[in-house]
C-alpha cells in the first residue's frame, strides 16, 4: 500500500482533471448535463482509480485500477475529440487537454507492465 499522492502519474490525472474543469465553465449552458458532465465523470475517474489501487493489497489489483485509469483516460480522449467536432473545445484547448491525457496513458501503460511483471 503507498500513498497515491506520491505517484507522478496521480499528479499529472489530477492536474488534466483541474483543466479539464476550468475548460468545461466555458462550454455552453445545455452541455452541462450531457458532454461536459461526461467528460468531468471520466477525467476525475481516472485519478480516483490510481488512488484507489494504490491502497489495495497486491500489484494484480494495483494493476487492475490503473487499467481501468486507462480506460476513463481514453474516454476523456474521445469526449475531447468529441467535444473539438462539436466546436465547443477550441483546437488549443483540445490539443492542450489531449496532450494531457497522452501523457497520462504513456505514464500508466509500463506501470501496469512492471507491476504485472511483479505479480
Amino acid at each position: 500500500m503507498q500513498d497515491f499522492r506520491n505517484l507522478k502519474v496521480w499528479e499529472k490525472a489530477h492536474s488534466l482533471t483541474l483543466d479539464v474543469y476550468k475548460v468545461t465553465k466555458l462550454v455552453p449552458r445545455e452541455e452541462i448535463y450531457g458532454l461536459t458532465s461526461q467528460i468531468r465523470k471520466a477525467s476525475v475517474s481516472i485519478g480516483a482509480n490510481i488512488a484507489e489501487g494504490a491502497c489495495r493489497n497486491g500489484d494484480a489489483e494495483f494493476a487492475r485500477f490503473l487499467q481501468m485509469a486507462a480506460g476513463s483516460a481514453s474516454e476523456v480522449e474521445y469526449h475531447l475529440l468529441l467535444a473539438r467536432d462539436m466546436e465547443l473545445l477550441k483546437i488549443p484547448e483540445y490539443q492542450r487537454l489531449s496532450n494531457k491525457v497522452i501523457e497520462v496513458k504513456r505514464m500508466l501503460a509500463p506501470l501496469m507492465q512492471k507491476l504485472r511483471a511483479d505479480s
